[in-house]
């Protein structure tokens, strides 16, 4: 063991946390092509062991196809469609489960093999049992979330949509601090309290317009009003108000409004972040780590904005949602230094204070 380093880490229990947050990447990006593709109802079952297993043969293929034959999404969207295409949506879907089972296997196991070594730094121990938890309640929430879509609707509905992304990002930024934690090990100074502030609801913030984001992806909305930076020729878009508050879950024009709207603060609020941490010259990495996310707001904007006027390929809608993860990595990263930094590395003085 280094001697410079704090006794309370585990460089090799932090390797394993980014390995696993890696795979949850995978897994957004992918559930984001699944979603594109029209992929989500293609399995009408949830088993989480047997499902493991694809169709092997023939008989296997034709058993599942006449299952989502049954489904409103077949008989409504892809009446007429043949075998050969059904298998391509499948194997998206299948993709998408079959990681969530290793990256299952990739937690669970280490997680008792480190246990058993006494290698998991004890106070990190619960932290990693939480997201064991949440882990498996995910699974839980995917097929709630698919099963909205098997009997009355031919998609999946939005709100669970963002639930179950919301959850994922949740997860992902779980463990990369719980990894950082481990890789560095405890840290008992604090920044000052207004600077933790800020950087906590910088990343409120994110985490909140990737669940805007998710309500568009949901409810199609990024297939309607697609110039920019109006919509349609018009600041403010129709909105079915009949829906009720409803509206703001499934109304097109309205949950694309609230993502642009939210977008624009959270960029002017990140672009103030990181100019008012560079320019007072916090602790070391501090500045550059609040510039690192308003940059990568900026990208991601950019790349909204894009992906948007083109109506949404797969290629840009997958590559929107894995900048997404992105953005929240970048968030969770400063959140992280910032609560660490040590008073003094900080300017005195009011200013200090900052946010």
């Amino acid at each position: 063991m280094n001697r410079f380093l704090p006794r309370d880490h585990s460089r090799s229990v932090a390797v394993w946390l980014f390995l696993c947050a890696v795979l949850v990447f995978a897994m957004v990006v992918v559930g984001g092509v699944t979603r594109l593709t029209g992929s989500g109802l293609s399995i009408t079952e949830w088993k989480p062991i047997l499902g493991a297993v694809p169709p092997l043969n023939d008989a296997d293929w034709a058993t599942a196809f006449e299952k989502y034959k049954a489904i409103p999404q077949y008989t409504e969207v892809n009446a007429g469609m043949s075998l050969e295409a059904f298998k391509g949506i499948f194997w998206w879907e299948w993709a998408h489960r079959f990681l969530g089972r290793i990256l299952g296997l990739v937690f669970a196991l280490p997680f008792a093999v480190f246990l058993l070594l006494r290698r998991i730094p004890r106070r990190l121990i619960w932290r990693c049992a939480i997201l064991l938890g949440l882990g498996a309640l995910q699974g839980l929430i995917g097929w709630w979330m698919v099963s909205s879509g098997l009997s009355e609707r031919v998609d999946v509905a939005p709100e669970r949509l963002a639930v179950h992304l919301g959850l994922a990002l949740l997860i992902f930024a779980g463990l990369i601090w719980v990894g950082l934690e481990a890789w560095a090990g405890e840290e008992r100074s604090r920044s000052p309290e207004g600077w933790s502030r800020g950087a906590a609801l910088m990343w409120g913030a994110v985490f909140l317009q990737c669940l805007l984001g998710a309500l568009v992806a949901g409810s199609k909305a990024g297939m309607v009003y697609t110039d920019w930076p109006l919509m349609n020729g018009a600041i403010f878009p129709p909105a079915d108000w009949g829906k009720g508050a409803l509206a703001f879950l499934h109304d097109q024009a309205l949950v694309q409004f609230n993502h642009r709207v939210f977008a624009y603060g959270l960029l002017i609020a990140g672009t103030i972040y990181a100019i008012q941490a560079w320019r007072w010259r916090l602790a070391e990495g501090l500045g550059a780590s609040a510039v690192v996310l308003a940059a990568s707001l900026w990208l991601q904007a950019v790349l909204g904005v894009v992906t948007l006027m083109h109506a949404v390929p797969i290629w840009l809608g997958g590559l929107h949602q894995a900048g997404a993860a992105v953005v929240l990595l970048a968030a969770t990263v400063n959140l992280w230094m910032v609560r660490r930094s040590q008073p003094r590395l900080f300017m005195s003085g009011p200013r200090s204070m900052g946010l």
